[in-house]
């Protein structure tokens, strides 16, 4: 279970910054935040993947 915490929590937070990137581009606040909420979802996840 760690490990497929851990590559998700990563997948998630490539999406996440994808999202921030992309949304700044684009001048779009919305997709900057959903960025950023996947990113620091990703970064709990993958922390708590590490712990198992």
């Amino acid at each position: 279970m760690g490990m497929e915490d851990r590559v998700a929590g990563k997948v998630k937070q490539a999406k996440g910054k994808g999202n921030d990137v992309a949304g700044a581009a684009k001048g779009s606040v919305g997709q900057q935040i959903k960025g950023k909420v996947q990113n620091a979802v990703g970064k709990i996840q993958d922390k708590l993947g590490k712990k198992s």
